[in-house]
């Protein structure tokens, strides 16, 4: 269901241009405008999901069945190093457009413009405490 003033159901719908790279029935791709890295794709579901939590299962199938192949056309147009597969949910996140939306972004040096680093905190947890966080996840299934 397109949303009426969603930009990405725009693009969509051909109303505002874009670099597409790919498209069929479920899911496009495209030039993200921003670049961070050359070759940086957006991969959206046609069926308008605000967000993952939004995502039905069969989208999720769909757009999730099609990231190999988009990202290896990437690989194989750029020949990156790296390549890491994004998706912001929420404002606090970085989410900007509330149409759901994974990066491809080709990853070249330390110095290529984007930074994906968190601190590693194994030390602070015993295998207890892992435990208590996985239990209270899996409550929530």
């Amino acid at each position: 269901m397109k949303h009426e003033d969603c930009l990405f159901c725009k693009i969509i719908d051909g109303e505002i241009p874009s670099a597409k790279v790919y498209e069929d029935d479920h899911v496009y791709a495209f030039i993200d405008i921003g670049q961070v890295t050359e070759g940086h794709t957006l991969v959206i579901p046609k069926q308008h999901a605000k967000d993952i939590y939004d995502l039905s299962p069969e989208t999720a199938k769909e757009l999730f069945a099609r990231i190999p192949k988009l990202a290896q056309a990437v690989k194989d147009a750029y020949q990156p190093a790296g390549l890491n597969l994004v998706n912001n949910n929420g404002e606090f996140a970085g989410q900007t457009i509330y149409h759901l939306h994974l990066h491809l972004i080709p990853r070249y040096n330390n110095q290529d413009g984007f930074d994906a680093k968190w601190e590693n905190r194994a030390d602070q947890y015993e295998m207890t405490d892992l435990e208590k966080i996985a239990e209270t996840i899996k409550s929530t299934l």
